[in-house]
C-alpha cells in the first residue's frame, strides 16, 4: 500500500508539473493542434490570428451567445451550471452550462464528450488558464481553436470559408451567424441559416448591443 501511495503522489506531482508547463507555454505559443482536430477525422483547416485581427463584433457575439458573464466570473458560472443540471434532470435535450473558459480548456487540452473524469480535468485546466492566461488570451485562443465548420477551426478559417474575407472585418450579422452555429458547427448553416439557427442568430445580434453598452466584453480590451 505504501508503494501505491508513493506512486500516486509522484503521478499527481508529475501531472501538476506537466500541466503547468503546458499552460505556461501556450500562453505565448499558439496551440499547434488539438485532440478535437485530430479525432474528428475531417481534415484540418485553420489560420491563427491575433485577437487584434479579429473583429470585435465576433467577440461581442460569442459573449452574447455563450457566456454573458465572461468578464465577471472566475472561469465557472455556478448559476448557469445549476440551471443546466435542473433542466437536464427533467429530461429532453442535454444542455450544458460551460463558460467560454471551460470550452477553451476542453478544446485545447482535452477531448469532446462527457464523463466526470474529463469534467474534472476540464475544471483543473480552466482554473489554470484563468489564473495564468487571463481573459484576453482565453478569448484569443477560443476564437482560434473553436470548430467553426466541418474540418474548419477558428475565426479566420471560418470567415474565409463562409464569407470569403478576413475575420478582421466581420459584420454584426456575420458574427452573429457564426456564433449561432458554434454549438453544432457540423449541422447549423452559417451562410443560409433557417429555422432555429436564423432566429437564434437574430437574437444574438440583438444582444450584441447590450454586450457593448454594458461593457460585458470590456475585459478583452483593457
Amino acid at each position: 500500500m505504501i508503494w501505491a501511495a508513493k506512486f500516486l503522489v509522484k503521478f499527481i506531482l508529475w501531472f501538476v508539473g506537466v500541466s503547468l508547463a503546458l499552460v505556461l507555454l501556450l500562453k505565448f505559443v499558439p496551440p499547434p493542434v488539438t485532440a478535437t482536430m485530430v479525432l474528428n477525422g475531417d481534415g484540418i483547416t485553420k489560420d491563427w490570428e491575433s485577437l487584434s485581427n479579429i473583429d470585435r463584433n465576433l467577440v461581442s457575439a460569442v459573449i452574447a451567445a455563450e457566456d454573458g458573464k465572461f468578464c465577471s466570473h472566475n472561469g465557472f458560472d455556478r448559476a448557469a451550471i445549476e440551471n443546466a443540471m435542473k433542466r437536464n434532470a427533467q429530461g429532453g435535450r442535454i444542455r450544458g452550462g460551460s463558460t467560454i473558459s471551460q470550452q477553451t480548456a476542453k478544446n485545447v487540452f482535452l477531448w469532446q464528450g462527457g464523463g466526470f473524469f474529463r469534467k474534472g480535468l476540464e475544471a483543473w485546466f480552466t482554473f489554470l488558464i484563468e489564473n495564468i492566461w487571463g481573459k484576453q488570451r482565453i478569448m484569443e485562443v477560443y476564437l482560434n481553436v473553436a470548430e467553426t465548420g466541418i474540418g474548419t477551426y477558428g475565426a479566420e478559417a471560418g470567415s474565409q470559408r463562409y464569407f470569403q474575407h478576413s475575420a478582421a472585418r466581420l459584420t454584426k450579422t456575420e458574427a452573429a451567424r457564426m456564433a449561432a452555429a458554434l454549438p453544432l458547427p457540423k449541422k447549423r448553416s452559417v451562410t443560409n441559416p433557417s429555422g432555429f439557427t436564423r432566429r437564434y442568430g437574430n437574437t444574438i445580434a440583438a444582444r450584441m448591443g447590450s454586450v457593448r453598452r454594458d461593457g460585458l466584453d470590456a475585459c478583452v480590451y483593457d
